[in-house]
């Protein structure tokens, strides 16, 4: 069975990913990218087509890598030693990477790397106080050069402009200024010796036979002029500075430096940077950003924007230092998110976490642009009304809110009569009726939404409710539990018990097909069931214990074969069509079924990192001693009662433990209404897969006469339907674009008329795919209007298979109508302060004033050619407006 081609789209990280900095992005040179793992382990991976190239172990923990300028090296500092290696080519390679030469000297680890301008040589910095300058060739001058001078580790090194100039900041918040007597140009090859030099003479006497003119410049080239021999390349300290220190621990951090306007940036543990100028070490600007230490600082090409990262509270900062304005500024959960919910159009995600935090994400930029913090313990469950501009969270605090998305506000708060945690959330699809399930007294609790007053309170399950889910057609309630039932209930007839569905084991997670006609229920025995809720019989069930494939734990005493009897699902979602069904839990993988065939289409592995907990399978033997495993011997081994083994089934490790790992997990899964991503909650953030179909060739009722000239030759013709028909059967989406555009807006109607059923579910779907690239609004809305009106009763017969195409339509019209009806309302608000102005300086005006209604057509009509501006398809300037 083919599976859909999905993939990572978006990651949005939590401060956890970034708080471990696990994954190293290096350098990108030509299609490769150069990534490295806390292991050693390197991976080449080319942009184009998302594969990776080539696997490579540097054998160690990578702390830094930094490329060459010109690209042809790379150093990678393990340890107190630098390597050297050959940066992969272009022409296909055995290995791709290739040791030139190591380099020894630091007596502790390495830091911070920096190349000169000119490739010649490169600085490594180090935590034993000193910097060490290397040639990256065998200069005869310049093999090693160590600095000193600081009294604390190196947080930075710099070169500067076209020489060997450097700067070197230390932790305690020391910059030294070194100047060199020697110019890049002024370093000399050393001489060759033993086989390459008996290589070079022969070389030289077989030239020397040739001729005496070719001899003599051979012999002044060959030999080295010991008289002009210059002496080694030498470093002196010309300056050194500190910074305004408020307090021991406000120590350097972070720093970088702009080589073309000199400008140097620091980052200190008390959430303040400073903008020097250099080498007079003049102070532009300083300003305290968080709370939190810097972890990392970035500038841009042009030195305008400067980018902070805070790992603390997973900060993204980009500073315009110029106009001292924020240009973005992103803040992720500093804790694991738990539940994610995407709104009716698929145009937003929300997600709440385990810091009490419920945050708005735009699924197209990746951004989050609002964040609600009135819960002051953990969310558990977020979900949106059917409206898409109310957001309902439950929370451990005992509360459930509803947020406003146009105010950005809470206007509800629910509660129960006595203290309860509420552990999941779920509203009907009219948004009246809000309901919420308690973890400690084992009820289902009813509010309404217009009034905010309780309704009701269901009682009847024996364990903590896990989840609740509404069926989308029928105000019927499902309520799964521990006590191994699942209730139904009916919310039209004073919500009774209708029907109790008996499971075999613990229920942990409960969803609806989209068109209600099934139910799907995942349990402690790592099963999946689906039902039939008018009936109540069991359809079918999946087995996924092996599909989860567990991996074993740092402190687990058993194998990962045995640990994974006790995993399980934790959350379950259909996808738009209802075919298939997503299911993740306690494991790295994420598994997609068919619900018919019940078998399973495709695995999604959502990490690689291995320092996280229960990632691998199989215990290293590497962390095997005598006394058996080390991480269970070394972790406290002073106190009495050694290591802490968790308990089966234990969500969180010991916090306050310095080797705390977080364990890999899926804590919440949800498909998109558009059908094209699924988005997942996990110890890495939030990772978007999405169907990528700019990489696949699709061809549809495809044969030997459908060519590109046929279909040209049908538009030179103007038979436009049979173009349109070829090009769709093609499926080339340049071809489609040239073939749609090239059809007159006036004669849109008869043709879409002409279309097939069967074709106009495909033009559907590429006009909503087109609304995210083209600028010819008003065109694509011209086909979308005159094919919705002339098929749309023959549409309403397959609405469960065009619903996803319609829902893709409508997010992307929407963002569209946000842009344009902002530009339009700047318009009339500038017009209406224009005719203001002129009033009050009695400037000239028409002798027959506007009045209200002609003000109201002229705004009316700025309207019109701010759209014209925006929209009209190609060549058809007089198209009227949709």
């Amino acid at each position: 069975m083919r599976h859909p081609p999905w993939r990572c789209a978006a990651h949005t990280a939590g401060p956890r990913a970034c708080l471990q900095g696990l994954v190293r992005a290096c350098h990108v040179w030509g299609l490769g990218l150069l990534s490295l793992p806390t292991g050693g382990d390197a991976l080449l991976v080319s942009l184009v087509c998302r594969s990776v190239l080539h696997h490579f172990h540097f054998k160690g923990a990578v702390h830094s890598v930094s490329f060459s300028p010109d690209g042809r090296k790379f150093v990678v500092t393990k340890g107190n030693i630098a390597q050297v290696y050959h940066a992969p080519g272009r022409k296909r390679e055995f290995n791709a990477f290739v040791l030139d030469k190591t380099y020894f000297g630091p007596y502790d680890e390495t830091t911070c790397i920096d190349w000169t301008d000119d490739s010649r040589c490169f600085a490594v910095g180090s935590r034993d106080m000193s910097t060490w300058v290397f040639g990256a060739e065998r200069w005869d001058n310049l093999i090693y050069y160590a600095l000193g001078g600081h009294k604390d580790a190196i947080v930075a090194c710099f070169f500067e402009t076209s020489s060997l100039d450097l700067y070197t900041l230390s932790q305690d918040g020391a910059l030294c200024v070194w100047q060199c007597d020697t110019l890049p140009e002024g370093l000399r090859l050393k001489a060759p010796t033993g086989w390459k030099a008996d290589l070079l003479q022969r070389e030289e006497e077989q030239e020397e036979e040739e001729g005496a003119e070719s001899e003599t410049t051979i012999r002044g080239k060959a030999t080295p002029a010991a008289e002009e021999q210059q002496g080694k390349v030498k470093y002196s300290r010309v300056a050194k500075y500190f910074f305004n220190k408020e307090g021991d621990f406000n120590n350097l951090t972070a720093a970088a430096y702009h080589k073309k306007v000199h400008l140097l940036v620091t980052g200190f543990a008390s959430g303040i940077f400073h903008l020097h100028e250099l080498p007079e070490f003049n102070l532009i600007h300083s300003l305290s950003i968080s709370d939190q230490r810097v972890a990392s600082v970035a500038i841009n090409s042009s030195g305008d924007w400067i980018a902070f990262g805070c790992s603390g509270l997973g900060q993204l900062l980009v500073w315009e230092w110029q106009s001292e304005s924020y240009v973005l500024k992103q803040q992720g959960h500093f804790n694991s998110m738990v539940s994610l919910a995407y709104s009716p159009d698929g145009q937003y995600i929300v997600t709440g976490g385990d810091d009490g935090k419920v945050k708005v994400w735009n699924t197209l930029s990746g951004f989050c642009f609002v964040t609600f913090t009135e819960h002051s313990s953990g969310v558990t469950g977020v979900t949106f009304t059917t409206t898409g501009y109310v957001i309902v969270t439950s929370s451990m605090d005992g509360t459930v809110r509803a947020f406003d998305l146009h105010r950005y506000r809470n206007f509800r708060t629910f509660t129960s009569p006595r203290p309860t945690q509420f552990s999941c959330v779920a509203v009907d699809s009219s948004g009246e009726i809000v309901s919420a399930g308690a973890q400690d007294s084992f009820e289902v609790f009813i509010w309404s939404m217009q009034t905010g007053r309780l309704l009701d309170v269901l009682s009847g399950h024996e364990g903590p409710i896990s989840g609740l889910c509404f069926n989308p057609m029928k105000s019927v309630l499902a309520s799964a539990s521990w006590d191994r039932t699942v209730h139904l209930w009916d919310m039209a007839d004073s919500w009774r018990t209708t029907e109790t569905l008996a499971l075999t084991s613990d229920a942990l997670a409960v969803t609806f097909r989209p068109d209600g006609a099934e139910l799907a229920v995942a349990t402690l025995n790592s099963q999946i069931t689906f039902w039939d809720p008018e009936n109540a019989v069991q359809t079918g069930s999946i087995e996924g214990r092996h599909d989860l494939k567990t991996g074993r734990k740092e402190l687990d005493k058993i194998t990962a074969k045995h640990s994974a009897k006790g995993k399980a699902f934790t959350t379950l979602c259909y996808s738009a069509d209802g075919q298939s069904i997503l299911a993740g839990g306690m494991s790295k993988f994420v598994c997609i079924y068919h619900v018919r065939e019940q078998i399973l289409r495709k695995k999604f592995e959502i990490s690689c990192n291995l320092s996280l907990d229960a990632m691998e399978e199989f215990l290293n033997r590497r962390k095997m001693t005598e006394f058996g495993n080390l991480a269970l011997i070394d972790q406290d081994a002073a106190e009495e009662g050694g290591v802490a083994i968790p308990l089966p089934g234990v969500k969180k490790g010991d916090m306050s433990s310095r080797h705390f790992k977080p364990e890999i997990r899926v804590t919440s899964l949800r498909f998109s209404p558009t059908g094209r991503c699924w988005a997942a909650t996990t110890t890495e953030g939030l990772l978007i897969y999405s169907l990528d179909a700019q990489m696949l060739f699709d061809p549809f009722e495809l044969d030997t006469s459908v060519t590109p000239v046929r279909i040209r030759a049908a538009l030179r013709q103007r038979d436009f339907t049979r173009a349109i028909l070829l090009a769709f059967r093609l499926n080339e989406r340049k071809l489609l674009q040239e073939t749609l555009e090239a059809v007159p807006w006036d004669e849109i109607e008869v043709i879409s008329s002409s279309l097939p059923d069967l074709y106009v579910e495909k033009v559907l779907e590429f006009l909503a795919s087109s609304f995210e690239v083209s600028h010819h609004l008003e065109f694509y809305l011209i086909w979308t209007q005159k094919l919705l009106m002339v098929h749309g009763q023959k549409l309403k017969s397959r609405v469960g298979t065009l619903l996803p195409a319609v829902q893709f339509l409508q997010k992307s019209i929407q963002r569209h109508l946000d842009d344009v009806s902002k530009l339009c309302d700047w318009n009339r608000y500038n017009l209406q302060y224009a005719l203001a102005v002129s009033k009050q300086r009695g400037l000239k005006r028409p002798s027959e004033p506007l009045g209200s209604e002609e003000e109201a057509g002229a705004s009316e009509d700025n309207d019109d050619d701010s759209l014209h501006l925006l929209g009209g398809g190609p060549g058809h300037a007089d198209a009227p407006l949709a």
